[in-house]
């Protein structure tokens, strides 16, 4: 084994353990002649209406928050024509700053060019701007979540 195969193999363990500090599910690294992308698959069960059915056992899990979504969004948010999408990697913001009011709320009117959130990406703070007007139907993130690119923040009618 040769000691940049080593480096390689060490490099690699080290991305993959930071992709789980940080729920991250890709990271990619380039030097100079070396390039290093590292990625995991998630299953993301979507919530679905189904009958109920009689359980065997309760499953022993803590409560989760409950979502900001007040209508029903289709299985797949990302497919909603009216779905924006993070233009980045980062952490979710939905005000301006903690404690202030939210940029968006559900049912509210929004124009195109608005402020709807802030994508907080390498300590850089971007204002993520409407695509469109029209009125926010879902938010499907929280605030200080972290977020991936192409995943949908919101769904605008």
């Amino acid at each position: 084994m040769t000691k940049e195969t080593k480096f390689d193999q060490e490099l690699i363990r080290q991305l993959a353990t930071l992709l789980d500090e940080t729920n991250l599910t890709e990271i990619e690294v380039e030097h100079k002649d070396l390039r290093v992308r590292v990625a995991r698959q998630l299953t993301i069960n979507a919530a679905a209406p189904v009958a109920p059915a009689p359980v065997a056992a309760p499953a022993p899990a803590a409560a989760p928050a409950p979502a900001p979504v007040e209508i029903a969004v289709s299985a797949d948010p990302a497919n909603h024509p009216g779905a924006v999408t993070s233009p980045m990697v980062g952490t979710a913001y939905l005000a301006p700053e903690p404690g202030a009011s939210a940029f968006i709320e559900v049912g509210k009117s929004i124009k195109k060019g608005d402020t709807i959130l802030i994508v907080e990406a390498m300590k850089t703070m971007n204002q993520i701007p409407s695509p469109k007007s029209g009125t926010v139907t879902a938010i499907l993130v929280e605030d200080g979540q972290p977020v991936e690119f192409g995943e949908p923040l919101i769904i605008i009618e």
